[in-house]
């Protein structure tokens, strides 16, 4: 007998309860999956199963020998597919995640130009501002910005973020112009509630780091809107420079205390840890690398 479809078999009726249940799983007829079983059983001269009219019971030794056969048939099955996607074009499903704001501005246009490239592929971006759980979610990938902390996920990264201090110059004009941190105390400021320094805004003085913290009377969920409410002369924001890099350009909006940023936060694509990473995700991951490398040009203001 074939002992890797007798252990594929075997497998499927644990993780089921059923010989019906295995069945439908594996797309063959109920009769026919007992008797691979049966076969298998035979072969190691065990009983791994105890079959009633009713129930269906794992024996001692069925029950360790199904945690080594689904482990095996697993990494046997990883290997097939790895093999075989490194002979076909990138295919099928993505579920990504993204932040809001980085995403509608920079990176649902690095995916239609991928699907211009592999129409084979359809993407669900999901777009929020929250921290999704990759594995209980069912999501492949997402892109994640800041400093990483979840050891149990693969990081790759693909371009790097400057948070800078700014205004718009006719609230400095108006108010003057913050020479040091301590400044901002005297200033009204743009808290974006997204970003997990709130309040208290960090800041570098050579190898000296220390937090500020600001007042306001303003406070949004999002970097949009902070720069909305800088432009409209509300105050002084903390702002990621993808967000405002086109208003900075233009002189609308002005940066202060450069000498006194903090250090530049990564832009990741991040992914569970996997013994064989699917082709179409590896393929959306390299393609980002190369597009951001080739764009963002957001930190050059």
């Amino acid at each position: 007998m074939d002992i890797l479809t007798g252990m594929r078999t075997y497998a499927a009726v644990v993780m089921t309860g059923s010989f019906t249940g295995a069945a439908e799983r594996l797309g063959i007829s109920r009769a026919l999956t007992s008797k691979y079983v049966g076969q298998l059983e035979d072969h190691l001269g065990v009983r791994l199963l105890n079959r009633t009219t009713r129930r269906l019971n794992v024996t001692e030794v069925g029950q360790a020998y199904f945690e080594r056969c689904r482990q095996l048939v697993d990494e046997i099955d990883e290997l097939e597919s790895a093999v075989s996607d490194q002979q076909t074009a990138p295919r099928g499903r993505l579920l990504i995640a993204a932040p809001t704001t980085f995403g509608e501005m920079f990176l649902a246009q690095a995916v239609a130009r991928y699907l211009d490239e592999y129409p084979e592929v359809s993407i669900e971006l999901v777009l929020a501002d929250r921290f999704v759980n990759l594995v209980d979610e069912g999501f492949d990938l997402a892109v994640r910005i800041g400093n990483l902390q979840d050891s149990s996920l693969i990081a790759r990264r693909l371009a790097s973020c400057r948070i800078v201090v700014c205004a718009s110059p006719e609230y400095l004009q108006r108010v003057g112009t913050p020479t040091k941190p301590d400044d901002l105390e005297r200033h009204c400021c743009i808290y974006d509630t997204n970003q997990g320094s709130g309040n208290s805004w960090p800041f570098r003085d050579d190898d000296h780091r220390f937090n500020v913290n600001v007042n306001g009377n303003l406070r949004v969920n999002g970097a949009v809107a902070v720069r909305e409410a800088m432009l409209a002369g509300q105050g002084i924001g903390y702002s990621p420079a993808y967000a405002i890099s086109d208003e900075l350009r233009a002189g609308k909006l002005k940066i202060i205390l450069e000498n006194y940023e903090s250090d530049e936060l990564g832009i990741y694509a991040v992914y569970p840890h996997n013994r064989h990473l699917a082709t179409k995700v590896r393929s959306f991951i390299d393609f980002l690398i190369t597009h951001f490398r080739a764009s963002a040009e957001w930190d050059n203001v």
